[in-house]
């Protein structure tokens, strides 16, 4: 199957009626591909950054489409052996993942979860010093993918972070040895996983979704084991709005 042009077709953890034991073990996977295959890794190197440009009393930050909040539970943990004051807030479009996240976040005072539409975010301009989103850009397609870039940029005074896969052949081939072995008993994730490596931009075309949404300065570059991240970093000198 040519990778030359995104694929298209719904995942199975999109879907309202998603089976609550499936969405679980596919929110579980998914947790495990961000901690081991680098989506974590992405997200607080370039974060990490960012904050130490921009010496405050305290941090407000958005997750966009957080799925199980492991995100938001990973940078809790990382400002905390820092001594820094974060106050995360985590927000899906799919009730069943607010519902799930709430509960994996409950014992983390410094995560909060709202159910919120990444196309148009119920927040003020610069509400928020950075606003991230996390393996999930691939499932919007063409202007929608455009305004989850905007609404992020918008709500963000001081920074974007996107960190999604990345479509390439290697990438394709280990998603589907993942899904014949490691996912073969989760009919979400062993669908999904091969679907979101189809669905997913390469660097070019995320540098065009960037430039149609108007993200000045915005960075993007290819990581190992098939990531790709966007970031906009007003934390430097010139980069400002």
């Amino acid at each position: 199957m040519s990778l030359a042009t995104r694929a298209t077709g719904a995942e199975l953890m999109d879907e309202p009626a998603a089976d609550r034991a499936e969405l679980l073990r596919a929110l579980r996977d998914l947790r495990v591909v961000n901690r081991w295959l680098g989506g974590t890794r992405v997200m607080l190197r370039h974060l990490r950054g960012m904050i130490s440009r921009l010496p405050q009393e305290s941090y407000r930050i958005l997750d966009v489409a957080t799925g199980s909040a492991d995100i938001p539970l990973a940078l809790a943990g990382w400002t905390r052996q820092r001594g820094l004051d974060v106050q995360i807030l985590a927000t899906d479009a799919h009730p069943q993942t607010v519902a799930m996240a709430r509960e994996l976040t409950s014992i983390e005072p410094s995560v909060a979860v709202e159910e919120a539409d990444a196309l148009a975010l119920p927040y003020m301009d610069d509400e928020f010093d950075f606003a991230l989103c996390s393996m999930a850009l691939h499932h919007f397609d063409g202007e929608d993918a455009v305004q989850v870039l905007r609404e992020l940029d918008r709500v963000a005074a001081h920074g974007v972070v996107v960190s999604d896969l990345l479509r390439s052949r290697f990438g394709l081939w280990g998603a589907r040895l993942l899904a014949a072995t490691l996912w073969r008993r989760s009919e979400f994730t062993r669908h999904d996983g091969p679907l979101s490596v189809r669905r997913a931009f390469t660097v070019a075309e995320l540098r065009e979704l960037a430039g149609a949404a108007g993200l000045r300065g915005a960075r993007v570059r290819s990581h190992h084991l098939f990531r790709v991240s966007l970031v906009v970093d007003r934390t430097r000198s010139g980069d400002r709005r």
